[in-house]
C-alpha cells in the first residue's frame, strides 16, 4: 500500500510541474497561449477542416490564413482559406475556422458558399 501511495505521489508531482511549466509560459501578449502563434492555428484548423471537408477541398484553399482577432470570451484566431478564381465574380466560398488562442477551444467551423 505505501508503495502504491509513492507512487500516485511521484506521478501527482510529475503532472504538476508539467502543468505548472506549461501554463507559466509567457508570450509577447502578455499572457499564456495554447495556440501562440499563426502556424499553430493553421494546423489544427487544417486537421479540423480535412475529416469534415476532404483533403482535396481543403488542399484547393490554401494557403489557408490565420487572423488574432479581440473578441469578448478573449482572443481567437480565425483561420480562413483562399478562394482562387481568374476573374471576378468569384463564385464559391471557403473554410472558416475560429479557435481560442488561450486553451484551444474550437469555437465555430463552417465552409462559405
Amino acid at each position: 500500500m505505501r508503495r502504491v501511495a509513492i507512487a500516485a505521489c511521484c506521478a501527482l508531482t510529475a503532472a504538476s510541474v508539467a502543468l505548472s511549466t506549461a501554463l507559466a509560459r509567457e508570450t509577447e501578449f502578455g499572457f499564456r497561449d495554447f495556440v501562440p502563434d499563426s502556424p499553430t492555428a493553421v494546423a489544427i484548423a487544417r486537421a479540423v477542416l480535412i475529416p469534415i471537408y476532404g483533403p482535396e477541398l481543403v488542399r484547393a484553399e490554401e494557403p489557408l490564413q490565420a487572423t488574432r482577432q479581440a473578441s469578448p470570451q478573449g482572443d481567437i484566431w480565425v483561420v480562413t482559406g483562399t478562394l482562387h478564381c481568374n476573374a471576378p465574380p468569384c463564385l464559391g466560398g471557403t473554410g472558416e475556422v475560429k479557435l481560442s488562442v488561450g486553451d484551444g477551444r474550437i469555437i465555430h467551423v463552417t465552409h462559405y458558399k
